[in-house]
Protein backbone atom coordinates (compact mmCIF):
# COMPACT_ATOMS: atom_id res chain seq x y z
CA UNK A 1 0.00 0.00 0.00
CA UNK A 2 1.50 3.21 -1.02
CA UNK A 3 2.45 5.88 1.11
CA UNK A 4 1.24 9.82 0.01
CA UNK A 5 2.82 13.06 0.01
CA UNK A 6 1.16 13.84 3.29
CA UNK A 7 2.46 10.81 4.91
CA UNK A 8 -1.19 9.13 4.91
CA UNK A 9 -2.00 5.51 3.60
CA UNK A 10 -4.09 5.18 0.99
CA UNK A 11 -7.30 3.98 2.98
CA UNK A 12 -6.39 6.64 5.59
CA UNK A 13 -8.43 10.33 5.44
CA UNK A 14 -7.04 13.80 5.85
CA UNK A 15 -7.37 15.08 9.52
CA UNK A 16 -10.86 16.76 10.02
CA UNK A 17 -12.64 19.23 12.55
CA UNK A 18 -16.11 20.15 12.32
CA UNK A 19 -17.05 23.07 14.53
CA UNK A 20 -20.60 23.39 15.81
CA UNK A 21 -21.90 27.19 15.85
CA UNK A 22 -19.44 29.07 14.33
CA UNK A 23 -20.85 32.24 13.53
CA UNK A 24 -23.27 34.56 15.45
CA UNK A 25 -26.49 35.13 13.24
CA UNK A 26 -27.35 31.66 11.22
CA UNK A 27 -29.64 29.59 12.74
CA UNK A 28 -27.29 26.79 12.03
CA UNK A 29 -23.58 26.77 11.16
CA UNK A 30 -20.20 25.06 11.54
CA UNK A 31 -16.55 25.62 10.30
CA UNK A 32 -14.86 22.41 8.55
CA UNK A 33 -11.47 21.34 7.88
CA UNK A 34 -10.32 18.45 5.72
CA UNK A 35 -6.93 18.40 5.37
CA UNK A 36 -6.09 21.79 3.58
CA UNK A 37 -9.70 22.37 2.93
CA UNK A 38 -11.28 24.98 4.98
CA UNK A 39 -15.64 26.21 4.50
CA UNK A 40 -17.74 27.64 6.15
CA UNK A 41 -21.24 26.28 5.89
CA UNK A 42 -24.61 27.86 7.08
CA UNK A 43 -28.24 27.58 7.34
CA UNK A 44 -30.48 30.12 7.44
CA UNK A 45 -34.27 29.98 7.99
CA UNK A 46 -36.99 31.51 6.16
CA UNK A 47 -40.60 31.53 6.79
CA UNK A 48 -41.60 31.09 2.86
CA UNK A 49 -41.44 28.24 0.28
CA UNK A 50 -40.96 28.31 -3.47
CA UNK A 51 -44.13 28.49 -5.50
CA UNK A 52 -44.63 25.37 -6.08
CA UNK A 53 -44.84 24.47 -2.59
CA UNK A 54 -47.13 27.28 -1.04
CA UNK A 55 -50.14 25.25 0.82
CA UNK A 56 -48.95 22.07 0.84
CA UNK A 57 -47.82 22.52 4.05
CA UNK A 58 -44.10 21.04 3.15
CA UNK A 59 -40.60 22.76 3.29
CA UNK A 60 -37.48 22.77 1.42
CA UNK A 61 -34.16 22.56 2.00
CA UNK A 62 -31.64 24.30 -0.85
CA UNK A 63 -28.12 25.44 -0.83
CA UNK A 64 -25.36 27.85 -2.76
CA UNK A 65 -21.83 27.30 -2.79
CA UNK A 66 -18.88 29.82 -3.87
CA UNK A 67 -15.07 29.99 -3.29
CA UNK A 68 -13.70 32.77 -1.82
CA UNK A 69 -11.21 34.17 -4.15
CA UNK A 70 -8.26 33.21 -3.03
CA UNK A 71 -9.57 30.20 -1.55
CA UNK A 72 -6.65 28.28 -4.56
CA UNK A 73 -3.67 28.84 -6.23
CA UNK A 74 -4.54 31.73 -8.52
CA UNK A 75 -7.56 34.09 -8.11
CA UNK A 76 -10.88 33.31 -8.54
CA UNK A 77 -12.95 36.21 -9.94
CA UNK A 78 -15.22 37.40 -7.42
CA UNK A 79 -19.29 36.49 -8.06
CA UNK A 80 -18.53 34.64 -11.21
CA UNK A 81 -20.66 31.56 -10.83
CA UNK A 82 -20.01 28.68 -13.17
CA UNK A 83 -21.46 25.33 -14.47
CA UNK A 84 -19.36 23.56 -11.28
CA UNK A 85 -20.62 25.93 -9.19
CA UNK A 86 -24.28 25.36 -9.70
CA UNK A 87 -23.71 21.31 -10.46
CA UNK A 88 -22.05 21.25 -6.17
CA UNK A 89 -24.99 23.16 -4.92
CA UNK A 90 -27.71 21.08 -6.54
CA UNK A 91 -25.83 17.95 -5.30
CA UNK A 92 -25.65 19.36 -1.49
CA UNK A 93 -29.36 20.86 -1.82
CA UNK A 94 -30.41 16.73 -2.95
CA UNK A 95 -28.20 15.29 -0.35
CA UNK A 96 -29.33 17.17 2.22
CA UNK A 97 -32.93 16.67 0.82
CA UNK A 98 -32.86 12.97 1.32
CA UNK A 99 -32.61 12.60 5.24
CA UNK A 100 -34.88 15.22 5.72
CA UNK A 101 -38.37 14.73 6.66
CA UNK A 102 -40.19 17.96 4.44
CA UNK A 103 -43.68 17.48 6.53
CA UNK A 104 -42.52 18.11 10.10
CA UNK A 105 -40.34 20.93 8.91
CA UNK A 106 -43.26 22.73 7.86
CA UNK A 107 -43.63 25.15 5.25
CA UNK A 108 -40.43 27.35 5.58
CA UNK A 109 -37.02 27.23 3.65
CA UNK A 110 -33.48 26.37 5.12
CA UNK A 111 -30.47 27.95 3.08
CA UNK A 112 -27.16 26.16 3.17
CA UNK A 113 -24.52 28.59 2.17
CA UNK A 114 -21.39 26.76 1.66
CA UNK A 115 -18.46 29.17 1.22
CA UNK A 116 -14.81 27.44 0.86
CA UNK A 117 -12.43 29.60 2.36
CA UNK A 118 -9.65 27.30 1.30
CA UNK A 119 -9.55 24.45 -1.41
CA UNK A 120 -7.61 21.50 -1.64
CA UNK A 121 -9.59 19.25 -3.04
CA UNK A 122 -12.96 17.81 -1.83
CA UNK A 123 -14.39 20.76 -1.09
CA UNK A 124 -17.88 19.50 -2.25
CA UNK A 125 -17.97 16.68 -0.36
CA UNK A 126 -16.86 18.72 2.82
CA UNK A 127 -19.43 21.16 2.39
CA UNK A 128 -22.60 18.00 2.17
CA UNK A 129 -20.56 17.13 5.20
CA UNK A 130 -20.28 20.01 6.96
CA UNK A 131 -23.97 21.07 6.24
CA UNK A 132 -25.49 18.50 7.84
CA UNK A 133 -24.20 19.91 10.81
CA UNK A 134 -25.40 23.25 10.28
CA UNK A 135 -28.87 21.97 9.41
CA UNK A 136 -29.27 19.74 12.37
CA UNK A 137 -28.80 22.89 14.56
CA UNK A 138 -30.96 25.35 12.65
CA UNK A 139 -33.51 22.65 13.15
CA UNK A 140 -32.40 22.68 16.52
CA UNK A 141 -33.31 25.75 17.32
CA UNK A 142 -36.87 26.18 15.80
CA UNK A 143 -37.83 23.05 17.99
CA UNK A 144 -36.02 25.30 21.28
CA UNK A 145 -38.39 28.31 19.65
CA UNK A 146 -41.30 26.07 19.88
CA UNK A 147 -41.72 26.30 15.99
CA UNK A 148 -41.48 22.71 15.19
CA UNK A 149 -42.47 19.74 17.61
CA UNK A 150 -39.17 17.50 17.16
CA UNK A 151 -36.01 17.84 14.31
CA UNK A 152 -37.07 16.89 11.19
CA UNK A 153 -34.08 14.59 10.32
CA UNK A 154 -34.63 10.69 9.24
CA UNK A 155 -30.70 9.77 9.28
CA UNK A 156 -26.79 11.14 8.93
CA UNK A 157 -25.32 12.10 5.79
CA UNK A 158 -22.08 12.53 4.86
CA UNK A 159 -19.95 12.25 1.66
CA UNK A 160 -16.08 11.39 0.55
CA UNK A 161 -13.66 11.30 -2.57
CA UNK A 162 -12.21 8.31 -3.63
CA UNK A 163 -9.93 7.72 -6.76
CA UNK A 164 -7.67 5.71 -8.99
CA UNK A 165 -4.28 7.18 -8.79
CA UNK A 166 -1.20 5.56 -10.54
CA UNK A 167 -3.44 2.41 -10.37
CA UNK A 168 -3.80 2.48 -6.57
CA UNK A 169 -7.16 2.82 -4.64
CA UNK A 170 -6.83 5.86 -2.58
CA UNK A 171 -9.59 7.55 0.03
CA UNK A 172 -10.04 10.88 0.78
CA UNK A 173 -8.43 12.75 -2.48
CA UNK A 174 -6.14 16.01 -2.31
CA UNK A 175 -6.37 18.64 -5.39
CA UNK A 176 -3.06 17.05 -6.44
CA UNK A 177 -4.16 13.54 -6.27
CA UNK A 178 -7.56 13.92 -7.77
CA UNK A 179 -5.68 16.18 -10.84
CA UNK A 180 -3.60 13.10 -11.54
CA UNK A 181 -6.38 10.73 -10.96
CA UNK A 182 -7.32 8.27 -13.29
CA UNK A 183 -10.69 7.42 -12.08
CA UNK A 184 -12.39 10.61 -10.00
CA UNK A 185 -15.23 9.20 -7.84
CA UNK A 186 -17.38 11.21 -5.32
CA UNK A 187 -20.08 9.02 -2.90
CA UNK A 188 -22.75 10.29 -0.76
CA UNK A 189 -24.06 8.18 1.46
CA UNK A 190 -26.31 7.65 4.75
CA UNK A 191 -25.72 6.78 8.37
CA UNK A 192 -27.66 3.29 7.04
CA UNK A 193 -25.39 2.65 4.95
CA UNK A 194 -27.83 3.63 1.55
CA UNK A 195 -26.59 6.00 -1.52
CA UNK A 196 -27.70 9.20 -2.33
CA UNK A 197 -25.29 10.16 -5.26
CA UNK A 198 -22.44 8.53 -6.87
CA UNK A 199 -20.17 10.35 -9.42
CA UNK A 200 -17.66 8.61 -10.67
CA UNK A 201 -15.77 9.25 -13.94
CA UNK A 202 -12.68 7.89 -16.13
CA UNK A 203 -10.28 10.71 -16.61
CA UNK A 204 -7.66 8.89 -18.32
CA UNK A 205 -8.44 4.76 -18.01
CA UNK A 206 -12.25 2.73 -18.30
CA UNK A 207 -12.50 0.98 -14.75
CA UNK A 208 -14.26 -2.21 -14.48
CA UNK A 209 -16.90 -3.46 -11.81
CA UNK A 210 -13.88 -4.94 -9.55
CA UNK A 211 -12.63 -1.64 -9.51
CA UNK A 212 -16.29 0.25 -8.46
CA UNK A 213 -17.32 -2.02 -6.15
CA UNK A 214 -13.73 -1.49 -4.34
CA UNK A 215 -13.85 2.12 -4.81
CA UNK A 216 -17.77 1.98 -3.19
CA UNK A 217 -16.26 -0.37 -0.15
CA UNK A 218 -13.20 2.45 0.23
CA UNK A 219 -16.04 5.57 0.20
CA UNK A 220 -18.07 3.44 2.51
CA UNK A 221 -15.20 3.18 4.92
CA UNK A 222 -14.63 7.12 4.86
CA UNK A 223 -17.66 7.77 5.14
CA UNK A 224 -18.55 5.42 8.29
CA UNK A 225 -15.69 7.70 9.91
CA UNK A 226 -17.54 11.52 9.23
CA UNK A 227 -20.99 9.79 10.47
CA UNK A 228 -19.32 8.99 13.52
CA UNK A 229 -17.52 12.24 13.97
CA UNK A 230 -21.40 13.50 13.18
CA UNK A 231 -22.53 11.40 15.60
CA UNK A 232 -20.31 12.54 18.37
CA UNK A 233 -21.14 15.90 17.92
CA UNK A 234 -24.45 15.88 17.90
CA UNK A 235 -25.37 13.58 20.92
CA UNK A 236 -26.99 16.14 22.95
CA UNK A 237 -29.54 16.76 19.73
CA UNK A 238 -30.18 13.50 18.04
Amino acid sequence: MMIRQDGRAADKMRKIEIVRNYLKYPEGSCFIQLGNTRIVCTASVEDSVPVFLKGTGIGWVTAEYGMLPRSCQNRIPRNKDSGRTYEIQRLVGRSLRAVTDMKTMGERTVWIDCDVIQADGGTRIASITGSFVALVDAFNKLKNDGLIDEIPIKDFVAAISVGIVNKELLLDLTYEEDSQAEVDMNVVMTGKGEFIEIQGTAERQPFDKQQMDKLLELAKKGIAELIDIQKNLLKDIL
